[in-house]
């Protein structure tokens, strides 16, 4: 297993085996999370703008009487912004920053699949040519016909400041003063 591979997280316990990441689409490119981090996915809706929060976090919703912040991937990326449609979809993923573990909601255009990627096929992100700051890379990979794709550290898109602020916003916003983010939560 080289370097890299070793510090995956999802694919430390497992030796050589597949670990799995979930497909995000954000407009014509596709990145992976890794599965062991996603909590669920719900569709987009009822989001409810915060005062005083970075461009990236786009509000908050209730899910199921929890406060969730929703950050546009796009954007904490810095390739656009995903355009909300009927495809749009928040994908919960817990986040750790520090001793911290945070619910945080992740927009994306669309999910798709499932990869498997042996810790053998990921690769160290090239040091040019990207949009994306490398410290959000966890490691490219090839995966069959998709061809290389982007593996995201998703503890790394977030800085203890950043949760720092979310856990404020948090401390701002109640909950109960948030509808439900669908409508199947609220019955």
């Amino acid at each position: 297993m080289n370097e890299l591979a070793a510090s995956v997280p999802g694919t430390e316990a497992t030796g050589n085996q597949e670990a799995k990441y979930l497909a995000v689409k954000l407009g014509d490119d596709a990145y992976g999370i890794t599965i062991m981090r996603v909590k669920e996915i719900i569709e987009y809706s009822h989001v409810t703008p915060v005062p005083l929060m970075p461009e990236s976090i786009r509000g908050a919703i209730n899910l199921r009487g929890h406060m969730v912040p929703i950050v546009d991937l796009a954007r904490r990326l810095g390739v656009g912004e995903t355009a909300i449609t009927r495809w749009t979809c928040v994908v919960i993923v817990e986040v750790r920053v520090g001793e911290q573990c945070l619910d945080v909601g992740l927009t994306a255009d669309a999910v798709s699949r499932v990869w498997d990627v042996s810790p053998l096929d990921i690769e160290a992100a090239p040091n040019f040519g990207g949009q994306i700051r490398t410290d959000f890379i966890e490691g490219m990979a090839k995966v069959g016909e998709d061809g290389f794709v982007i593996l995201l550290d998703i503890d790394r898109m977030l800085s203890m400041e950043d949760v720092e602020q979310l856990g404020r916003m948090a401390g701002q916003v109640d909950s109960a003063s948030i509808p439900p983010a669908s409508e199947e939560e609220s019955g």
